[in-house]
């Protein structure tokens, strides 16, 4: 390992450690939300403008973002609005001089009225020092990019992007929340997954020539990605709390919790230039829409027909909304604790399932109830232990661990990577861990998800 391999590596265990403390904080006190996190309304008022976005190997990158007070982010704010709405969103161009323009594309939607700014090739650009406005009609329900069309092959690569989600009227009949107008896209929490990567050098290039007097000039016909975000972070910073003030221009995290027997609704987009296929270890999800359109049978439009997958392949400019749902059904023991260790009933509907909502072993898979874990748990002194093990095969129960173990997982859930399954993915300019990776924790019924 070279001295500067070596310099990158300490950085990683240095951003590691720092995360698993932030991590393990964030989990006890609840700070890992199960709302996406965005702005919403029927007016926005963005600002693309010049920053630098952080990486968990110690580096900084220089990049181009839209914001709502001024202050650069990575991805641009979450626009969320509400189907049929009348929605304005008006950009002001802060962007260095040599930039040029700079115009955003609201992908399904048809943009009805702008005013200000120049005709450009594909959208109406808002000049150097600037402003454009664009009016639209939130169509559809469902999950749907917006990003620069003044030459995106590298203002979007900079970092010009955000996700928007158009919420239905009203949710489904028999749903708190729903995806679409219906009842098989009901969730309990959702979360957004907004993949892309960065071209360092095109990166650094456009940093050199951002001070002249421009236009500036590069080519974006060769390109290597060193760095793979989900919605603007590269891993461990994934898990880091949102709007953490050390990520100050990557507020949003990618963190997921959720209870047994709740439905996530898991938005996955593709904001950059590259194909990722987007592996969740724990179980399939079902595929309900792409493009904000269901999946419907072909025979029966009131049937969805998106298929289970365990991998979501995301294309660039593409989304998927998929429902992601675990129970613990088949692992082969009871995951609450036999009856000499934990005493709970469990009483099977027609589904199998122990459908009490008052109780702790809500949707306990009942065929495993009682069961114990079908080994012998090895002595400790001959284990080695990843940060997120709590000592302990049974949901929400700590077990013993030798001094300095463990830490990630205080309350003692089950944790599942969920990453990029282009294996080369999950490395932060070569060093691993990083890149396009999270977490999932199934927490216990008991303790608070907010």
């Amino acid at each position: 390992m070279t001295k500067f391999e070596l310099n990158k590596f300490s950085a990683t265990i240095v951003r590691l450690l720092l995360t698993i403390a932030v991590l393990a904080a964030m989990i006890v006190s609840g700070g890992a939300r199960a709302a996406i996190d965005g702005i919403t309304g029927t007016t926005f008022n963005l600002t693309a403008s010049e920053g630098y976005i952080s990486i968990a190997d110690g580096g900084s990158v220089y990049s181009w973002g839209y914001s709502t007070d001024g202050t650069m982010q990575l991805p641009g704010p979450t626009l969320i609005v509400s189907e049929g709405a009348t929605v304005t969103v008006t950009l002001k161009n802060s962007l260095p001089k040599a930039a040029g323009n700079v115009s955003i594309i609201f992908s399904g939607h048809q943009v009805t009225m702008t005013a200000g700014g120049e005709l450009g090739l594909l959208a109406q650009e808002a000049t150097s020092g600037g402003s454009v406005a664009y009016t639209f009609t939130a169509g559809q329900p469902g999950t749907y990019q917006y990003h620069s069309g003044t030459r995106p092959d590298l203002q979007v690569e900079m970092g010009l992007y955000g996700a928007l989600i158009v919420r239905p009227r009203v949710p489904a009949d028999g749903c708190i929340a729903s995806a679409y107008a219906h009842s098989a896209t009901c969730f309990d929490r959702e979360y957004l997954f907004l993949l892309s990567e960065v071209d360092i050098q095109i990166h650094q290039a456009a940093e050199q020539q951002s001070s002249g007097s421009g236009p500036i000039e590069i080519g974006t016909g060769t390109y290597q990605s060193e760095y793979w975000l989900l919605n603007g972070r590269a891993a461990p910073d994934t898990m880091a709390e949102a709007g953490t003030s050390i990520l100050k221009s990557q507020p949003y995290n990618a963190m997921v919790r959720m209870h047994p027997g709740e439905r996530i609704l898991m938005r996955v987009a593709g904001a950059g230039r590259e194909m990722h296929p987007f592996h969740f270890h724990g179980n399939h999800a079902r595929v309900l829409a792409r493009d904000g359109r269901l999946l419907l049978s072909a025979t029966n439009p009131n049937q969805l027909a998106g298929p289970n997958l365990f991998t979501i392949p995301s294309v660039p400019g593409g989304t998927v909304d998929a429902i992601f749902e675990w129970t613990g059904k088949d692992l082969g023991w009871d995951i609450y604790g036999t009856n000499d260790f934990n005493a709970h009933d469990c009483i099977p509907d027609a589904d199998g399932y122990h459908n009490n909502t008052s109780d702790d072993n809500y949707r306990e898979w009942c065929a495993d109830h009682n069961r114990e874990i079908p080994v012998v748990l090895p002595n400790l002194s001959t284990l080695a232990f990843g940060g997120f093990y709590g000592g302990s095969p049974y949901l929400g129960v700590l077990g013993s661990l030798p001094p300095g173990e463990g830490g990630l997982n205080p309350n003692a859930g089950f944790a599942y990577m969920w990453h990029s399954h282009t294996e080369r993915e999950m490395v932060n300019n070569d060093i691993f861990p990083g890149g396009m990776m999270t977490m999932l924790i199934i927490e216990a019924p008991w303790v608070d998800i907010p």
